[in-house]
């Protein structure tokens, strides 16, 4: 796109304001961030982006409450790119120092991110680069020592890793940002993360960002010690959730899951779903069940080596591969458009869990439909469910069609 079409869009842009929205043009942004966020055809910010950006790209630390799918990612990149253009470094720089850093807690995450700061940065010169466990150690080593890396985006194991080794050093970070900080304590990541931010200048001398999805005492008091007069945004994502998601609640025996779960699929002729249970073992034996039923699926959990859960994701972003089956650590850094509807095989036994999977549909303003299996064994996660998203689940019983025998089982 020309610097003549995006004015262009632009100028159409300004005439057709929706009222109360904030346009990123309105923002401090630079002409080739404007350029990018046009390309990927964003016009205005998403709550948290309008919330956040005025007070981040001034400067300031921020402290966010966001999950998924809420647009907090741009947020951030949007923040950190824009800090690296307008402040481009006047003194002779060194291969693995970076000047700014991204922490996340899973490797689909941070691919994510990655994936998203480049395409963000594709009118700048700044390089992105990726460091995660799973992956080609030596290339990863080899990039940091031949290339100079603007932005890092890491898990926390592989970047103390290579810092271990002296083939990255931080005391030269700029901006920092940890992204959903409750599921690093939950992965028992924070010492890891503490390390770190030790080798990062201190807070004072650097600008801060940290996004959780719920605000534990724990992340509070970690927020408190990594940022400086940090404004504090908190976003409440569950009521456009429930707008835009058809949420259903089928009563149903533990026996009878299988059957339904796989009725639903040949019924509704279902081709991207994601269903979620709680342990790895269940993950892996309804994989194995719906795959001897001639059904296209994957698994997708914390056991499945990188290389493959990359391969499996892309199946599934291609359409190749049907249902993908995860538990909530693998299924909460995904983010894919299009998956139709999303199905509890077993309820979590977290109530912030229900909301990050269901969150997997319905995105990007699309309409998405969620589907729970309450049976003896989990209908007790019900009302704490109900009070995390502020309104009452309908209950029924599936229809009897859904009930009907798997044929040759």
């Amino acid at each position: 796109m020309s610097e003549q079409d995006v004015t262009s869009t632009l100028i159409e842009q300004q005439q057709i304001r929706e009222p109360g929205k904030i346009y990123f043009d309105e923002l401090d942004l630079p002409d080739q961030l404007l350029k990018a966020v046009a390309d990927l055809g964003f016009q205005y910010c998403t709550p948290i982006q309008g919330r956040v950006l005025r007070y981040t790209l001034a400067g300031h630390d921020a402290l966010g409450r966001a999950q998924t799918g809420t647009g907090k990612t741009a947020a951030f990149l949007l923040t950190l790119l824009a800090d690296l253009i307008k402040n481009p470094l006047q003194s002779e720089r060194y291969a693995g120092e970076p000047r700014a850093l991204v922490l996340a807690p899973t490797r689909e995450l941070a691919l994510q991110i990655s994936n998203d700061a480049r395409d963000l940065a594709k009118y700048t010169s700044l390089k992105v680069l990726t460091l995660l466990g799973g992956m080609d150690y030596d290339r990863q080593r080899q990039l940091l020592r031949s290339e100079y890396a603007d932005l890092v985006v890491a898990t926390p194991g592989r970047l103390l890793d290579f810092a271990g080794k002296q083939d990255v050093f931080l005391d030269q970070v700029e901006v920092l940002v940890i992204d959903e900080a409750d599921r690093m304590l939950d992965m028992g990541f924070i010492p890891d993360v503490k390390r770190i931010v030790r080798m990062t200048p201190p807070r004072t001398h650097r600008q801060t960002m940290l996004f959780s999805a719920t605000f534990t005492p724990e992340v509070t008091n970690l927020a408190a010690q990594w940022t400086h007069d940090a404004v504090k945004v908190e976003v409440e994502p569950e009521q456009a959730t429930a707008d835009l998601i058809d949420q259903k609640i089928y009563i149903t025996t533990t026996d009878e899951k299988v059957t339904l779960l796989y009725n639903l699929i040949q019924r509704d002729h279902l081709d991207r779903i994601m269903v979620f249970a709680n342990r790895r073992d269940q993950v892996r034996k309804l994989t194995e069940t719906l795959k001897n039923h001639h059904i296209s699926c994957a698994l997708l959990s914390g056991e499945v080596p990188q290389d493959r859960r990359i391969r499996t994701l892309e199946g599934f972003r291609e359409g190749k591969i049907k249902v993908l089956v995860a538990t909530d650590v693998a299924g909460r850094g995904i983010h894919i458009d299009g998956i139709s509807h999303v199905v509890n095989f077993t309820l979590p036994e977290q109530p912030e869990d229900y909301v990050h999977r269901i969150g997997r549909t319905g995105r990007a303003g699309a309409s998405g439909i969620s589907i729970s299996f309450a049976s003896e064994d989990d209908a007790f996660a019900l009302p704490e469910i109900e009070k995390a998203i502020g309104r009452k689940l309908n209950c029924e019983y599936p229809p009897q069609d859904l009930l009907e025998p798997i044929p040759g089982r």
